[in-house]
């Protein structure tokens, strides 16, 4: 049975369901090596637009396998972190935008797993944090390295040092979390978003992903060369003409 289910939503939109909803969706080497493997494969698709991921049942994710980690050894221990490092790349390097909604609780490996989503929303039952100093740990998916990233060293050695857990309301001041959805309307309303990205230029949201991103690692100079760079390639295809065309005779454009 497949820990990791695959919806097609339609317009290139698939939606990736963690699926343990008994262990509350728990993180084990068998569900980590099935998302990379997944991811993986959708990263190869040229049709693929927005991919969603959620969880099954009352949480996202409530983190890693705890009874699985409790016998390991140190090098068993290396290997299940990288592992979960290789999942949760295979998810940031999808080339389309990857949309965390979480559903529930979001806890070690669970907001490890949203951080490497592009947004992330929540719904009101949502719980958020980086509980494994509690459990004599550090975060071993890359949350000690991407909460920084995202919300600034200050409020993410703030989550790390003491293990507290937030709502989702919290996150959302943090900036962790950009809007928070009821529980009955979070996916419907994350699917609105997706079709809204599904519907726009399939080049140009990759290749804004792709500037994006890799201007965080450039000096800003260099990043806004790149930014050049993409602009002028995007008017070697088709796309931009059918857009801007579209737009002059006010009408939507179909990519």
């Amino acid at each position: 049975m497949s820990l990791i289910q695959e919806t097609e939503l339609g317009n290139g939109i698939v939606q990736l369901t963690v699926d343990r909803p008994k262990a509350l969706n728990a993180l084990n080497e068998e569900v980590l090596n099935e998302l990379t493997q997944v991811t993986e494969k959708l990263a190869k698709r040229e049709d693929l637009r927005v991919v969603i991921l959620t969880g099954a049942g009352r949480a996202f994710v409530a983190g890693a396998d705890i009874k699985a980690m409790l016998e390991m050894s140190p090098e068993g221990a290396l290997d299940f972190s990288a592992k979960g490092h290789a999942a949760m790349s295979s998810v940031a390097k999808l080339p389309v935008p990857v949309i965390a909604a979480l559903n529930g609780f979001a806890l070690g490996g669970g907001l490890e797993l949203a951080l490497s989503a592009d947004l992330i929303y929540a719904s009101e039952k949502a719980k958020l944090g980086l509980p494994e100093v509690g459990l004599g740990l550090v975060p071993g998916f890359g949350g000690t390295q991407r909460l920084s990233r995202l919300v600034g060293p200050h409020v993410a050695r703030e989550l790390v040092f003491t293990g507290k857990m937030i709502d989702a309301q919290k996150a959302k001041e943090y900036g962790i979390v950009l809007e928070v959805f009821s529980p009955d309307d979070l996916l419907d309303e994350v699917i609105k978003i997706a079709k809204t990205i599904a519907a726009k230029g399939p080049s140009a949201v990759r290749s804004a992903k792709k500037v994006m991103y890799a201007g965080i690692e450039q000096p800003l100079e260099d990043a806004l060369l790149s930014e050049q760079r993409v602009f002028q390639q995007l008017f070697q295809s088709e796309e931009p003409r059918q857009g801007m065309q579209a737009h002059l005779e006010r009408r939507d454009p179909e990519f």
